[in-house]
């Protein structure tokens, strides 16, 4: 048992950074691009119909604001975290730190499910605005290439989320260079969309949407046909968890420390400032949508570009080319900073031993953890090119919310055992903010579909079945021990 509890020393941490052999070209405004590049983008562009119609209807706004308020917790608790610890890694580098080796496997293996689960359901997002874009053009894909077999009912593949997640992988393993300038590109064209959306969107707003604001709760088909209880105030709550996984931008910022050129000081500006930035957009762009379209409407191919939808509703299809070109173009850059978060995570769990080498091999060249980049590009490719979406977003959403009470819990113990650590950021009145980021992230795992919640559950017990197979055999602080 004293095994499984051994945290990693803070000098190690330290040690690991002067060995890193990533390249420093990250400033805080490239960091902070990143974290808003993972943020605008599926929570915008797709799951703000999804949970409009099934959850919450015009009260999506508020669940946009229940969300950030919980992300909000998480994100001080983070950057408390990031002044500190600035290695790759994130949350999972800091609970080795502070509570102890299963502690910090468990939420490493939960982020390479938020990771993978992100990456997988951006790629499908992706695709169903890349086949809007094409039937804007008058080419229409055969739906059998465009749909995953459960939803198609035979042998479907969806061929453009498969091609673009290679196109990503290959941007990738090229190098964090090229991946942030092209990420930073992108940020701008679909920050200048969301305003887009936000300004003209109000021309075509009719009031009469948003009545009643909070519909009373009714019991309606859900997204895989099985009745459940929509809107109300559960409503809103059961929309903030179906679209929290597009917060874990700020999640990714944390991973980049290897390759920020000043973390202690960037990584807590840019965890913080892309959150606030995204939660007030979120929260505009929610309010006109459910105001140009009703939510009663978002159904069928709405679900699954309700932006672009809600425009065409209202008699603007010159706007519908710009709105999905730009979300065409945006989620992209949500997909590589998913899979940059993922390999930097699997990079930080190889290096302390818990996983094998493969997953720390750096490319003489492109300086990128090119194998595990490769790896996790080959997965992504083959899920989401096989699965619905729905199963996917509430996964990643399960893992998002794990890591976040995890790291609100993580960055408290560390305080009250190593009060007199250097701290280039200080959570102000930690055990009250520790405490809401806790309850409110636990509280919105509850409101997750009950298959998610099985599921990821299976994806942690598998996880500790690994950890006592392989990762606490070789771990580096077992060898230490050993000796």
């Amino acid at each position: 048992m004293s095994m499984m509890w051994r945290k990693k020393p803070i000098s190690a941490f330290e040690e690991d950074m002067k060995k890193s052999t990533l390249q420093r070209v990250l400033g805080k405004w490239s960091l902070t691009a990143i974290g808003i590049g993972a943020i605008i983008g599926g929570g915008i562009f797709v799951l703000t119909g999804t949970a409009a119609h099934y959850h919450a209807g015009p009260a999506l706004a508020l669940s946009f604001v229940v969300a950030g308020i919980a992300c909000i917790f998480a994100a001080l608790c983070y950057a408390e975290f990031a002044s500190m610890l600035p290695v790759e890694g994130s949350a999972y580098a800091y609970a080795y730190g502070t509570v102890g080796e299963l502690f910090a496997w468990i939420i490493g293996w939960g982020l390479i499910l938020e990771y993978a689960m992100g990456a997988m359901t951006v790629a499908v997002s992706w695709s169903g605005y890349f086949n809007k874009l094409l039937k804007l053009f008058g080419v229409e894909l055969p739906k059998v290439l465009t749909t995953d077999p459960f939803s198609y009912g035979d042998m479907a593949l969806n061929l453009p989320a498969f091609v673009i997640v290679w196109v990503v992988t290959a941007i990738l393993v090229k190098g964090i260079k090229e991946a942030a300038g092209a990420n930073n590109v992108i940020v701008v064209l679909k920050v200048t969309a969301v305003l887009f959306v936000i300004i003209v969107g109000a021309f075509a707003v009719d009031a009469a949407n948003w009545v009643p604001f909070i519909p009373e709760a009714i019991e309606i088909p859900g997204e895989n046909g099985a009745p459940h209880t929509a809107y109300g105030v559960g409503g809103i709550f059961g929309g903030a968890a179906a679209i929290f996984f597009a917060y874990i931008g700020f999640d990714a910022v944390s991973t980049q420390a290897g390759e920020a050129i000043n973390p202690k000081r960037d990584m807590p500006f840019a965890i913080i400032t892309s959150l606030l930035i995204c939660t007030v957009l979120y929260i505009a762009v929610s309010l006109v949508l459910t105001g140009m379209i009703n939510y009663k409407d978002i159904v069928g191919d709405a679900l699954k570009a309700p932006v672009a939808a809600a425009f065409e509703k209202a008699g603007m299809p010159w706007a519908v080319f710009i709105i999905t070109a730009a979300a065409t173009t945006g989620l992209i850059s949500v997909m590589l900073v998913m899979m940059l978060g993922q390999t930097r995570v699997f990079l930080g769990m190889a290096k302390d031993g818990l996983l094998p080498e493969f997953f720390k091999s750096i490319h003489a060249d492109f300086k990128t953890p090119y194998k595990s980049t490769i790896l996790v590009g080959f997965v992504v490719s083959l899920v989401a090119a096989f699965t619905p979406i729905t199963v996917l977003g509430d996964m990643t959403s399960f893992g998002t919310l794990f890591a976040f009470a995890m790291v609100c819990g993580a960055v408290w113990i560390l305080r009250s055992r190593e009060p007199n650590l250097e701290r280039g950021f200080r959570v102000p009145a930690l055990p009250v903010i520790a405490t809401l980021g806790i309850c409110t992230n636990l509280f919105l795992i509850y409101k997750l579909s009950y298959l998610a919640q099985m599921l990821a559950i299976g994806w942690l017990l598998i996880g500790v079945v690994v950890y006592f197979v392989y990762g606490q055999r070789h771990s580096n602080l077992n060898k230490i021990e050993q000796k």
